[in-house]
């Protein structure tokens, strides 16, 4: 299963690359109880270095299909690391990144990317930030709780205002953790 993508910029491989690194890394993440949720190839620019990063983004298996919440779709690093193990001779094997890159296997995490119908239907009641290429009701950004996509628009409430947002629209968008309410003062234990 190819992991669906709302956005790609110029840095990143083509779909055939990503096809070919995602055969290579799903059973490999099936066999320590992962699945796949993303690939990137990006090139990064950082303060401390520079270069190619293969981030391989993973939750616990079953997690998309259970509709399984951020926490419940969890990995630990124990996962990650058993993955990045065995996945890193299998990619240098396969030879499909001509450049030095670095490999990280890690968790989407509770503000993960939503890529697609599937993920917006999974995280129906959630908050979310939605970023879209042309402006819906008067704005290119809406943070809201994610509601049902009836055919091809997503209803997204924000407080009182609610909006239909063409899937098509939607360049990028992620799920927002939000803090719970402050602890009542009391007395410490």
């Amino acid at each position: 299963m190819m992991p669906e993508s709302t956005q790609k910029s110029a840095n990143e491989p083509d779909s055939a690359k990503l096809a070919a690194l995602t055969a290579i890394a799903e059973p490999i993440a099936r066999a320590h109880g992962g699945e796949v949720v993303d690939i990137e190839l990006r090139l990064e620019k950082t303060a401390t270095k520079n270069g190619w990063v293969l981030r391989i983004l993973v939750e616990r298996l079953g997690a998309a299909e259970k509709n399984l919440s951020t926490e419940e779709a969890a990995v630990d690093l124990d996962l990650c690391a058993g993955i990045a193990r065995e996945l890193a001779p299998a990619l240098d094997a396969a030879d499909l990144i001509e450049d030095a890159y670095d490999l990280e296997v890690g968790s989407p995490g509770i503000e993960r990317e939503l890529r697609g119908e599937r993920d917006f239907g999974r995280f129906k009641g959630k908050k979310a930030k939605l970023k879209l290429s042309s402006p819906v009701a008067g704005s290119k950004v809406f943070a809201g709780i994610l509601g049902p996509v009836v055919e091809g628009k997503l209803t997204v409430t924000d407080g009182k205002r609610v909006v239909e947002v063409p899937i098509t629209e939607i360049v990028s968008a992620r799920l927002v953790f939000e803090f719970g309410p402050a602890p009542k003062p009391g007395k410490r234990k």
